[in-house]
């Protein structure tokens, strides 16, 4: 591994050569800015002989699959889909602290097999030098066991230098958000169904809609709880926000819709010692860090002594019917 006192410029020229050296290269492509990095460094180092190549799964919403080949086709690389569903392993459906582990594995086999039928020896994702110290993160142990090669931890270049190197290739996705799959929306131990995949993803195109940046929609089976960045929370207790929660999310068969209102952030659904990783051909495929054991009780509630809680506007019986009292933790649904 390069040093770490070695300028970016010279990490980036580092892994061009040593793609260079490749007949010929797939990358696990999200569209994040990780594996468009290795994307861009690849198709600079070997041109056309660079394949992008994004899995297709109930755990990858739509929109990021569209945006995954838009953003291949800024950088002016190939781009392949492959489809398999992690819905066939029923370790992945029981949702251990290992889902990870398991999805990554899944993932990076549908890489290899096409990588196979075209010919390519070499296949990449997009694993930076920040990802191995960021807590339990079981896809890197995927990585490992399946012999991907990470040219941006193979060079040191950090999370950080990612987004330089993103800048320096024009890529409209340098300061994109990670998303990790629709499956870390679910607490661990309730199983991962279809089911909860499909209204998950279409809660979170309202919130898309309505052009929150930084989001999650989390499913406690049955209940809806919304997290947004802190700097858009104000934008979240908007009423007319709030209606079309209500209308939009509430129909997709979640019975309460709710704010967290300690914001966005990561593993709040998620065992001791993750961390939330980057889109799925990225790194770890939505591992996220702890949160207590109990969700957070910090969703706008009633009173539970039956006296009536005075309005602050108008907005205030809307606000009433969207967001629910305090409601159980995940081990216990």
């Amino acid at each position: 591994m390069e040093s770490s006192q070695r300028t970016v410029e010279d990490k980036l020229a580092a892994a061009r050569a040593d793609l260079a050296e490749r007949d010929s290269v797939l990358i696990a492509f999200s569209g994040g800015v990780d594996s468009s990095v290795v994307a861009a460094i690849a198709a600079d180092a070997v041109g056309d002989d660079a394949v992008a190549c994004t899995a297709r799964s109930e755990t990858l919403p739509e929109a990021e699959l569209d945006e995954a080949g838009r953003v291949a086709e800024e950088i002016g690389i190939r781009h392949d889909v492959v489809t398999f569903s992690e819905l066939d392993s029923d370790e992945f459906v029981a949702n251990d602290g290992d889902r990870c582990y398991h999805c990554r594995s899944m993932r990076l086999s549908a890489m290899f097999d096409r990588a196979h039928e075209l010919g390519i020896g070499t296949v990449c994702d997009g694993t930076n030098a920040s990802d191995p110290g960021d807590g339990h993160r079981p896809g890197l142990q995927a990585v490992d066991e399946l012999d991907a090669y990470s040219p941006l931890l193979e060079h040191g270049i950090t999370k950080e230098e990612v987004r330089e190197i993103a800048e320096y290739y024009d890529l409209s996705v340098a300061e994109k958000p990670s998303m990790a799959c629709l499956s870390s929306r679910i607490p661990t131990g309730l199983e991962v169904t279809e089911e909860k995949l499909t209204r998950i993803e279409k809660a979170e195109r309202v919130l898309r809609t309505w052009g929150f940046e930084q989001f999650r929609v989390r499913d406690h089976d049955g209940i809806a709880r919304i997290e947004v960045g802190a700097e858009e929370l104000e934008a979240a207790l908007d009423p007319e926000f709030v209606r079309a929660a209500r209308e939009h999310i509430g129909d997709l068969g979640f019975e309460h819709v709710t704010l967290d209102l300690e914001g966005y952030r990561t593993g709040s659904v998620s065992p001791a010692s993750e961390v939330e990783g980057s889109d799925p051909s990225e790194t770890t495929s939505g591992e996220e860090r702890p949160a207590s054991s109990e969700i957070e009780r910090s969703e706008v509630s009633e009173t539970t002594s039956g006296e009536e809680r005075p309005a602050s506007s108008e907005s205030s019986d809307a606000l009433t019917d969207v967001f629910s009292a305090e409601y159980p933790a995940a081990g216990d649904q």
